[in-house]
């Protein structure tokens, strides 16, 4: 699936599914939630902290997909095209960081 074919497909599930959007600012909060469950796995999984009995059916796939979903949604309610504005980050960053991280101690 493609950046453009995923937020056709949440745009579709939204109308027929979902009612509506939110607003955005439910969605930015939506999605402040949903990085912190994603947190919260990558602190039990790889960090120091230990699982909670609630924690232990938590999958990080799942968990990212919902951030990615929120993500879109408020790509498609603020006319973002994510395909185009990927490419044109990813150039910014090939630029901008051409030498960057080759010439960091703390990576070597």
């Amino acid at each position: 699936m493609t950046l453009k074919d995923a937020q056709k497909t949440v745009d579709l599930w939204i109308k027929n599914t979902g009612v509506r959007y939110f607003n955005e600012l439910t969605n930015m909060a939506i999605l402040t939630e949903e990085v912190g469950e994603v947190a919260r796995i990558i602190a039990r999984q790889y960090g120091e902290q230990s699982f909670k009995t609630s924690d232990k059916d938590k999958n990080l796939g799942d968990e990212l997909a919902d951030v990615l979903f929120v993500v879109i949604c408020l790509a498609n309610q603020t006319g973002v095209d994510l395909t185009e504005a990927l490419i044109k980050n990813m150039e910014k960053k090939s630029i901008r960081d051409a030498e960057r991280h080759k010439n960091n101690e703390k990576l070597k």
